[in-house]
């Protein structure tokens, strides 16, 4: 197979136009929160941060997959697919792979500040064999600036959407090299997302927090009761607000949501993940790393106790 060429994830035209990233919490907020913290017991939050890094920090025997999905576009699926990258490259030292499994032109890349991407996950399938060793593999894939690897679904163009065979043959073989494969998936009901979703050692479920969001979630959540293997109870559901103004009351939408069994983690709105742009930890919001260090630890521990 000829090598493709390496595509820009962003035009550079407009790459001009993204402008500098705004911080996550606003000056008045920071300062406000260093001065609570101020009074907070240390030792509690020191206890919490050791109990969440052990959790992130299991070790698995095989490599296990989690899906990352939802019931639309334009939710924060991406997004919650690279703060959960971000996280576990932060806390684990074993090889972590995001695998982009939305061929749609999805974020993935651009969130995870990959400056141009080559090779494909439907590309790669063509050309994996089993003597293959790790040193082999990350030829093909485009490394992340905070750690981990990444696999585009697409090298930045129009093209046909990814298939099951593909898919399948991916993330069975690459499961001997990583530690932990996060898939950011098409949205539901697409065959890949259903496949991953039904194949995977844990899944992560986005809702936007909008009455029709949390009504479809509760509708898929009710599916997957349904599979035969109790996806359920392996199951987190990321409970995103894209909008500084969101209305729809959270207790009572997190209360319906976990009427199925589910954890549920609210993902507040940050106006750094709300620019679009690539993610940068220290700019994100407090309340947004600690959710999604919550969010990730929830996602690892079914992992590690699926079969």
């Amino acid at each position: 197979m000829p090598t493709p060429e390496s595509v820009p994830t962003v035009d550079p035209r407009l790459a001009r136009a993204m402008g500098r990233p705004v911080h996550g919490d606003s000056m008045a907020r920071r300062t406000g929160r260093s001065l609570l913290r101020l009074g907070q017991s240390a030792a509690q939050e020191v206890a919490e941060e050791t109990r969440l890094a052990a959790e992130l920090q299991q070790p698995v025997t095989t490599g296990r997959v989690i899906a990352v999905t939802s019931i639309r576009g334009g939710v924060g699926k991406s997004t919650v697919t690279a703060l959960l990258s971000r996280v576990f490259n932060h806390y684990r030292h074993d090889p972590v792979l995001a695998l982009d499994a939305d061929a749609a032109l999805g974020t993935l890349p651009v969130r995870l500040g990959a400056e141009s991407v080559r090779w494909s996950c439907a590309e790669l399938a063509g050309i994996l064999t089993p003597s293959m060793q790790l040193t082999d593999i990350i030829g093909y894939l485009v490394p992340v600036s905070d750690g981990g690897w990444l696999l585009p679904a697409s090298n930045g163009r129009v093209g046909p959407p990814l298939d099951v065979r593909s898919y399948r043959t991916v993330t069975l073989a690459l499961r001997r090299y990583f530690a932990l494969t996060l898939v950011d998936c098409e949205t539901l009901p697409g065959e890949v997302a259903r496949t991953a979703m039904d194949t995977a050692h844990a899944r992560v479920v986005v809702a936007p927090m909008t009455a029709e969001g949390v009504n479809g979630t509760r509708i898929v959540l009710d599916w997957l009761a349904r599979l035969p293997h109790s996806a359920l109870e392996t199951t987190v559901v990321a409970l995103t607000a894209n909008s500084p103004d969101t209305t729809l009351d959270l207790k009572t939408a997190t209360a319906h949501l976990r009427e199925t069994g589910v954890v549920v983690v609210p993902v507040p709105y940050d106006r750094h993940l709300g620019g679009g742009g690539p993610l940068v930890n220290a700019m994100l919001g407090r309340d947004t790393r600690d959710a999604a260090t919550v969010l990730a630890a929830e996602a690892m521990r079914r992992a590690v106790s699926a079969r």
